[in-house]
């Protein structure tokens, strides 16, 4: 199989993505995975998946385009002090957003009939194109219907055209002449484990990594002190081992803080937080201080709303009216199931448990209903769902910090995801998709944007590392032919083995296997016009 193999090192929605391009294109696929089971951080992606002109968008009568989603992305790619994105940026963000639309409506075909039937606005973004269901986590919906899939091609094909190998830690890049990389080792149960073909690296970022000797606290060491929405896999690995193949970086040095990591009030300080979902201030969820004050645009990108937070003063709480409340009922019923948000029953309730006046908190509330009527808001926000908020309506609130989230930094890709090297040249045989790949997302990432990364890049991978295989057997069809028809054939006719062997003569046998009377295989061999297989023409 190791001719036709490309190796996919990570379980989340970007190496699932790669895996099922890489089958939809022909090849066959190994999935490595150092935890015991798949999903990585994708799974806790709260608020969906970015895209523009999606089926959805159409019915929805949402006037948008990919060119208008890429100005978003550019301005937040940015950053607060700067005018342009890094200039690397511009033509991966592109990327990014002229194939939204096609990454999101891959995603709701029968291929994986996912429902992303509403949309949301979220912070940063000009229109509504964050794409959801209606129950659950998009991010878990998403990435189990993706993992689901693998795992039946890979026991429908007995292996032979899918492999998932979990507790698998990949711990280096086996390389070959001019650096082109050939494999991967890795340990398993105490042992160690070699796969030969070509490397799409989907680790994710470093965000949970706090070693003295750790990315974040070479690279970031400010941010070492807060909390994380990380899993304990975020430790860096894929970056770590393709540097050691050659591979350089883009952004290393750009880590997002979210404003709204959920507090447990039994632990409060707790390194692990909980994210809320982006889409609660979406549906028009708004941020108060301890007095019980506005302080920034809810909407605002997450950069801007976390550098207001740390001017001004905490507890900072999320508050949703009862309206914002039911458009996304089962968020917050899963917050208030895990004790990160409570129901109040009145703005009364709320106040008191604030520590503000019922008064303040009225007035508070009289100000935003009259900045949503007139439109001028003091700190530029434009947009406003499920007003009005009023004293007598319930509430769903949590108190929210400011929490270590994402990596916009990684290794340096060109459009095309493969990984460029330090010396700015392509490494052969090497990928990169998701949050270990830099540069995609400049110095801000916009949310709803980190799905759709995975989808995107992860398909391009998949689509540029079956084109780097076909190339291989262009050069060499002779040897080649043989594992290219067998695994041909288990797509089409997996009871059946067929293997295609070279002949001196320039041709080639073909061996065919299947089962014969109790059990005995039966073996049939016959020789191949040398038409099959063209005998290669001599350098000029």
């Amino acid at each position: 199989m190791a001719g036709n193999q490309v190796i996919v090192i990570g379980g989340g929605l970007a190496g699932l993505s790669a895996a099922h391009t890489v089958l939809e294109r022909g090849g066959t696929v190994v999935l490595l995975d150092k935890m015991a089971f798949l999903g990585g951080n994708s799974t806790k992606a709260t608020s969906g998946i970015n895209g523009a002109l999606t089926k959805t968008q159409i019915k929805h009568n949402v006037p948008d385009s990919p060119d208008i989603f890429e100005a978003d992305c550019v301005k937040s790619a940015s950053g607060i002090h700067h005018k342009e994105p890094p200039a690397h940026t511009a033509p991966l963000v592109k990327v990014l957003a002229q194939e939204s639309g096609p990454a999101v409506d891959w995603l709701t075909s029968p291929a994986f009939n996912l429902d992303l039937s509403l949309l949301s606005r979220l912070g940063g973004h000009s229109q509504p194109r964050t794409h959801r269901g209606k129950e659950k986590f998009p991010g878990f919906t998403i990435t189990y219907a993706l993992m689901e899939k693998l795992e039946k091609i890979m026991e429908d094909s007995k292996g032979q055209l899918a492999r998932i190998i979990t507790k698998a830690e990949v711990y280096k890049l086996i390389t070959g002449p001019e650096g082109v990389v050939k494999g991967v080792e890795y340990k398993k149960g105490g042992q160690s484990h070699q796969e030969y073909g070509p490397v799409i690296v989907c680790t994710g970022g470093f965000a949970a990594d706090f070693a003295p000797d750790s990315l974040l606290n070479v690279h970031r060491p400010d941010l070492a002190h807060l909390p994380t929405t990380n899993g304990e896999h975020c430790t860096g690995d894929g970056i770590k081992m393709s540097v050691a193949a050659g591979a350089g970086l883009y952004d290393i040095e750009s880590v997002q803080v979210h404003p709204t990591g959920l507090v447990h009030p039994d632990e409060p300080e707790a390194k692990v937080k909980f994210l809320a979902a982006e889409a609660l201030r979406g549906v028009g969820g708004i941020l108060l201080d301890a007095n019980g004050s506005r302080f920034a645009d809810e909407l605002g990108r997450r950069d801007y709303v976390t550098g207001e937070m740390n001017k001004n003063k905490g507890p900072f709480r999320l508050v949703l009216n009862s309206k914002a409340s039911k458009e996304i009922e089962w968020h917050c019923k899963h917050y208030i199931g895990r004790g990160v948000m409570k129901h109040y029953a009145s703005g009364h309730e709320l106040a008191r448990e604030m520590g503000v006046s019922p008064q303040k908190l009225g007035d508070t509330f009289a100000k935003y209903n009259e900045i949503a009527r007139t439109g001028k808001c003091p700190f530029g926000k434009r947009f406003f769902q499920n007003v009005p908020f009023q004293m007598n309506d319930d509430f769903h609130v949590a108190i929210v910090c400011p929490v270590l989230h994402y990596c916009m930094g990684g290794l340096a890709v060109n459009a095309a995801g493969e990984v460029i090297s330090g010396n700015n040249t392509v490494i052969p045989g090497l990928y990169a998709a998701g949050e270990v790949a830099g540069g995609v997302h400049g110095r801000n990432r916009l949310g709803g944007n980190s799905l759709l990364d995975c989808v995107v890049y992860g398909r391009l991978c998949g689509a540029a590392v079956t084109k780097y295989l076909l190339e291989n057997i262009a050069r060499n069809p002779q040897a080649a032919a043989g594992r290219r028809v067998g695994m041909l054939n288990q797509h089409f006719n997996p009871a059946m083995k067929i293997s295609v062997e070279p002949t001196p003569q320039g041709g080639c046998s073909i061996n065919m296997e299947w089962g014969g009377s109790a059990g005995a295989p039966a073996i049939a061999s016959m020789p191949a016009p040398d038409v099959l297989v063209p005998t290669p023409a001599p350098a000029p």
